[in-house]
C-alpha cells in the first residue's frame, strides 16, 4: 500500500518565559508546543508569565551532553570479557580515530560496560554536534565492532545494540550516566507571586511535591522519575520540532524539586535525558525549519550549540508546565475546572470554538 495521509497536530506558540544561564543569556523565549490537550498551552502560559516576574527567571543549567549506543560481544568466558574491557580502555585513544574515521562530528567520549556470564556489553558514549545522534553513534559503533573484532581475541558479534543504551526504553541507566542533554532548571518565585498568580503557597507546593511526585512514584514503582508530567510538554515540544518523538519515554524520566525559602518558592526540574537536535530526519519540513529558525537554532554556531539551545528552551517549556500544574494540584477542583474551561472553549484544531 502506498498511500499516505498526513494529520496536522494543533500547534500554538505559548510565552514569553524569561530564560537566562550557561547556555541562553537572559532572553524572552516563546515555546512552541503541538498537542490535542489544549488546556496544556495556557497551563505552561502561567507558568511563562511567572517566570518573567522573578529576579532571574527560569535559569537554566546544561551540565552535560553525550549520546549512546551499546554493542554485545559474545566472549569465550567472563575472564576474557573482563580483559578485552581492560584492553579497550587502555586503546580509548585508538578507538577515539576509528570514531573519528566515521564522522566529522562524532566523538568518542567514554566506555561504560556490564558483564553477564561471558556476554559483555560495552557502552559507548559520544558527542553528536547539532544531531541527536541516533543514527551517527550506531554508524560509530558499527565501526568500533568491526576494529574490535578483527584486533581483538576471544569474542565475537553478539549485536550492535545489546539494550545497554537504553533507546526509548524506561532504565535507571540513562538517568544515571546520561543519553542525551542534561539539564537543570530552576525558579525563585517572590511569596507575594506565589500567592497571587498561582493561588497558593511554597510550602503547600513543596508538600504536595513529596508526597505526589516522591512518595506515590516510590509506591507505583517509578523508575528515576519524580515529576508530574513532564512528557506532556516534551512531546509537544518534540512534535513542533520535528524529533523523534519515541524519546519522550527517557525523556520524561526527571525529578521535580521544591523548596520553602521564607514563603519564597524555590522550583527546579532536572531532565537528565533530553533528546533533541537541529539536524537530520525530520528537520526537512518546512513548519520545522520555521519553528527553529523562530527559536533562534539556524544561526551560525559552534557545532552542537544551536541544539544545546534547543535543548535549554526545552527543559524551560517543561518547568513552566510542571509549576502550573503543581500549583493547581494544592487547591481541590482547580485542575478540571481548568480542563473543562479550556477543552470546551478550544475546537478540535486549536482554535477558539
Amino acid at each position: 500500500m502506498n498511500d499516505t495521509s498526513y494529520a496536522a497536530v494543533p500547534l500554538q506558540w505559548v510565552g514569553p518565559a524569561r530564560v537566562s544561564g550557561n547556555v541562553v543569556t537572559d532572553e524572552l523565549v516563546d515555546f512552541p508546543l503541538a498537542t490535542y490537550e489544549t488546556p496544556l498551552w495556557p497551563s505552561v502560559g502561567r507558568g511563562a508569565r511567572i517566570s518573567t516576574l522573578t529576579e532571574k527567571g527560569i535559569v537554566a543549567t546544561l551540565i552535560d551532553e553525550r549520546m549512546t549506543r551499546s554493542i554485545l560481544l559474545e566472549a569465550d568466558d567472563a575472564y576474557t570479557a573482563f580483559t578485552t574491557i581492560q584492553g579497550l580502555q587502555a586503546r580509548m585513544a585508538e578507538l577515539q580515530e576509528v570514531v573519528a574515521g566515521s564522522s566529522r562530528f562524532a566523538k568518542l567520549i567514554e566506555i561504560n560496560h556490564q558483564i553477564a556470564g561471558n556476554l559483555l556489553f560495552v557502552r559507548f558514549e559520544f558527542t553528536t554536534g547539532d544531531a541527536s545522534g541516533h543514527n551517527m553513534a550506531t554508524l560509530a559503533s558499527d565501526h568500533l565492532m568491526d576494529h574490535i573484532l578483527a584486533t581483538t581475541p576471544g569474542v565475537k558479534y553478539g549485536s550492535i545494540s545489546g539494550n545497554f543504551c537504553t533507546d526509548k526504553k524506561a532504565t535507571a541507566v540513562n538517568g544515571i550516566l546520561g543519553r542525551g542533554k542534561n539539564v537543570i532548571t530552576e525558579l525563585l518565585i517572590p511569596r507575594e507571586v506565589v500567592e497571587a498568580r498561582l493561588h497558593t503557597t511554597a510550602a503547600k507546593v513543596v508538600q504536595l511535591n513529596i508526597r505526589k511526585n516522591l512518595i506515590g512514584t516510590l509506591l507505583a514503582g517509578g523508575i528515576r522519575s519524580a515529576n508530574a508530567h513532564y512528557a506532556n510538554m516534551l512531546l509537544a515540544y518534540y512534535l513542533a520540532t520535528g524529533q523523534d518523538a519515541a524519546n519522550i519515554v527517557e525523556g520524561s524520566q526527571g525529578v521535580t524539586h521544591a523548596e520553602d525559602r521564607d514563603g519564597d518558592l524555590y522550583f527546579s526540574c532536572t531532565l537528565p535525558n533530553l533528546i533533541v537536535g537541529t539536524v537530520g530526519n525530520g528537520k526537512h519540513a518546512t513548519f520545522v525549519e520555521d519553528v527553529l529558525t523562530r527559536l533562534g537554532c539556524r544561526e551560525e554556531r559552534e557545532p552542537g550549540a544551536n541544539a544545546r539551545r534547543l535543548a535549554v528552551i526545552g527543559a524551560a517549556s517543561v518547568l513552566c508546565g510542571e509549576l502550573s500544574l503543581m500549583a493547581a494540584q494544592t487547591n481541590r477542583g482547580e485542575l478540571m475546572r481548568a480542563h473543562t474551561q479550556f477543552e470546551r472553549s478550544t475546537s478540535s484544531n486549536g482554535t477558539p470554538a
